[in-house]
């Protein structure tokens, strides 16, 4: 149904790993209008991943102008835009310019993993864990920072000089639709950092000191929902407020309704993501799991335990691009189904390292079990399945934190679409596995922040009642068979750790 001129929408900026998106959404939670455009990716040597920082920009900006001129919705139409973000990608700019000083280091990218090893040897991995809720990894922004400005010539003097900036992609695109008016991060995107101690909810002096990184550089933390700014007139035509930001995994919890202590989401999208909402406080994981902000509103903080998980969605791309094994990623559901089963074949996807629970930056993938029956449908299978089995050790290891079995996971993102994934997914875990009917999570997530804070929605309880099942997968398999292919996968995950020396 075509928009009408009286209506009035929230409009959420995604900025993924791959693509911008600009989706407008209704009250009743629904997406009225989706604009989408890719942006390059840069792979300057091996395991280093760069964005260019006005790529993304300009890039995202099309999408926001598209979704809107392309469906007749004016700007004053809408009520507020909410910005989510991929995270840990890190970017440093010129104050006065607005211009970046060298192309963002995205989150997928290992070349700190030797500073990341030094500061761990040097005894500082216990500090950083309690302050942050993190694991000392090159995932996080703060030694992609600390690399810039070792890298870039004279950056750290014009750094303590006040002159440059530093921010993940939030605090990029809030500068940039303020017309560089506000350097602001969110709460959930400050926790990213290895630079924030999440329970003081500050910058962390001794951190900061530890990394040699200016206190000048950072951006203001403000409340996930809450009107921070507006927009440039300039740029949709009118200075509409901008009023949410939460990184891409807090914001898919958030658009799922996770909203209660217990509940937990998966995005499956390049990485995979499971996030658990452990309430007003922040867990203190025995298992390698990330405890981190999930969001802020009115200055309360809720907390989430946090498995990432390096490639999930991107797995199926390296089949396509990679291996040629398939032309498109949809079809790899069709080619997975026509075996029973992979035959005994395991992919462990480790092309940039283990994430959660193992966090192994020198591990790497590799295909195990092949005999000469294996074909491309068994290795699509074990591809898909790999997904499915790299979830269930992060979902094993959050319930031994919490001490509570999961009862539901709820789940969103491109493979989401998958069913054969799903239907796998919740044998593996022997609990149900929901997809909901509006999959578009994490922009929804940005909306609803944005929302609640001009009073286009009332409370999270109208949120709440919003979310519903587009289709449920209930477990199939026995715990015995569940028990052996789990075995299988771990023996084949052990083969490929620790593949490459340590820096």
């Amino acid at each position: 149904m075509k928009p009408t001129a009286s209506q009035q929408f929230i409009l959420a900026l995604d900025q993924g790993t791959t693509s911008c998106r600009a989706i407008v959404f209704a009250r009743d939670g629904s997406s009225v209008a989706t604009a989408q455009q890719e942006f390059p990716q840069y792979y300057p040597q091996a395991g280093w991943v760069e964005h260019d920082a006005g790529e993304i920009w300009q890039t995202q900006l099309a999408v926001a102008r598209s979704v809107l001129r392309d469906n007749g919705i004016g700007a004053r139409q809408i009520a507020a835009v909410g910005v989510t973000n991929q995270r840990e990608t890190t970017l440093l700019w010129d104050r006065a310019s607005g211009q970046a000083l060298h192309r963002a280091i995205v989150w997928q990218d290992r070349r700190t993993a030797g500073t990341c090893d030094a500061l761990a040897r040097a005894g500082h991995g216990e500090l950083f864990r309690q302050r942050t809720g993190l694991v000392l990894d090159a995932y996080f922004a703060g030694t992609k920072l600390k690399w810039l400005l070792d890298h870039i010539p004279g950056a750290r003097a014009r750094a303590e000089r006040g002159e440059l900036a530093f921010g993940t992609v939030d605090s990029w695109l809030a500068w940039q639709l303020s017309g560089g008016r506000v350097h602001v991060t969110d709460a959930s995107n400050a926790s990213r950092t290895l630079l924030f101690d999440i329970r003081r909810q500050c910058w962390d002096e001794e951190l900061l000191a530890l990394l040699d990184i200016p206190p000048a550089l950072l951006p203001k933390v403000v409340d996930s929902s809450g009107v921070i700014t507006t927009l440039d007139s300039e740029l949709l035509g009118a200075a509409i407020p901008l009023a949410g930001i939460a990184g891409d995994q807090q914001a898919a919890t958030y658009g799922q309704a996770c909203l209660s202590q217990g509940m937990a989401k998966n995005t499956y999208g390049t990485g995979c993501f499971l996030l658990l909402n452990t309430g007003q406080q922040a867990m203190d994981s025995s298992h390698r799991m990330l405890a981190t902000i999930g969001w802020q509103r009115h200055g309360q903080t809720t907390y989430l335990l946090e498995g990432s998980i390096f490639m999930g969605g991107a797995t199926v791309q390296w089949l396509r691009d990679g291996l040629g094994l398939i032309s498109r990623s949809d079809e790899i559901e069709a080619l997975a189904a026509s075996v029973a089963d992979s035959d005994g074949v395991y992919l462990v996807p480790a092309h940039t390292g283990l994430g959660a629970p193992y966090w192994d930056p020198y591990a790497r993938g590799a295909l195990l079990g092949m005999t000469r029956g294996t074909n491309r449908a068994h290795v699509a299978r074990a591809a898909l399945e790999a997904i499915a089995f790299q979830s269930a050790d992060v979902l094993s290891a959050m319930e031994k934190d919490s001490g509570e079995r999961l009862r539901e996971l709820r789940v969103d993102g491109g493979a989401a679409a998958n069913n054969l994934l799903l239907q796998f997914q919740a044998d593996l875990l022997g609990v149900p596995v929901i997809r909901p009917q509006i999959t578009e999570t994490t922009a929804l997530g940005a909306a609803y922040l944005a929302g609640l804070a001009v009073g286009f929605w009332h409370d999270e309880v109208e949120l709440a009642s919003m979310w519903r099942a587009e289709r449920c997968f209930e477990p199939r398999i026995g715990n015995e068979q569940r028990t052996e292919l789990l075995s299988g996968w771990r023996r084949a995950v052990d083969r490929c750790r620790h593949w490459l020396p340590a820096q």
